[in-house]
């Protein structure tokens, strides 16, 4: 059985992802993780995608599923898939290995989103992220946990993000369509505290897992 987990960039998808995961007691499924330890480990899987890879391709959805279908033939218990999948085509292939009980969406206003990852600030030396309005560092400009510059990223400039966006609807709006249709659709309101949002989306799963 598993859960499928969709938002936008900005959304707050991956805290949830590991909140639940933590939480539920299910496991985490994330595909780049997954490719990343297949390329590093040297799997013939691995070695395929590592082709694409290197020539700065997305791997193909056949050999992202049958990544999956190879890892998950060794786990028990519920699986979280957390951005994936991301187009028709994969949500298909994955419905040919597990049964999905539930596609979580979270929608988030776009002027939140907007706001959310333009004010967001990254560590240059560990990596930690902040917010300068609701998650701002001790001192401005340095990072609370090593004293780190702060940077904004590329990708997190108002013209980036509208363009992410822009991008994620496309793909995706044909698969809450999708979901919709097959009654697993479960739609949660993504505004407010990490906390707040968890607890909409364990109150929806109490029938579900």
């Amino acid at each position: 059985m598993a859960l499928v987990l969709l938002g936008p960039p900005g959304s707050g998808k991956g805290t949830q992802a590991a909140k639940l995961a933590k939480e539920l007691k299910l496991i985490h499924i994330s595909t780049g993780d997954m490719l990343r330890e297949a390329i590093r480990q040297g799997t013939p899987i691995g070695l395929k995608a590592k082709n694409y890879v290197d020539r700065g391709e997305l791997v193909p959805d056949e050999l992202v599923t049958e990544l999956i279908r190879e890892k998950l033939s060794s786990m028990n218990g519920v699986l979280l898939f957390d951005g994936y999948p991301r187009n028709l085509v994969q949500a298909r292939m994955l419905d040919e290995i597990v049964i999905v009980k539930a596609a979580i969406n979270l929608d988030v206003d776009e002027n939140k989103i907007l706001e959310r990852l333009t004010k967001r600030r990254t560590c240059k030396r560990c990596g930690a992220v902040y917010n300068l309005e609701t998650n701002p560092p001790a001192i401005p400009g340095k990072c609370d946990k090593c004293g780190g510059e702060l940077y904004q990223r590329s990708d997190d400039t108002e013209s980036v993000v509208r363009q992410r966006l822009s991008i994620y609807k496309e793909a995706t709006l044909p698969l809450i369509e999708y979901y919709r249709n097959k009654g697993v659709l479960i739609e949660i309101n993504g505004d407010g505290t990490i906390d707040e949002v968890f607890e909409r989306i364990r109150e929806e799963l109490k029938d579900v897992i």
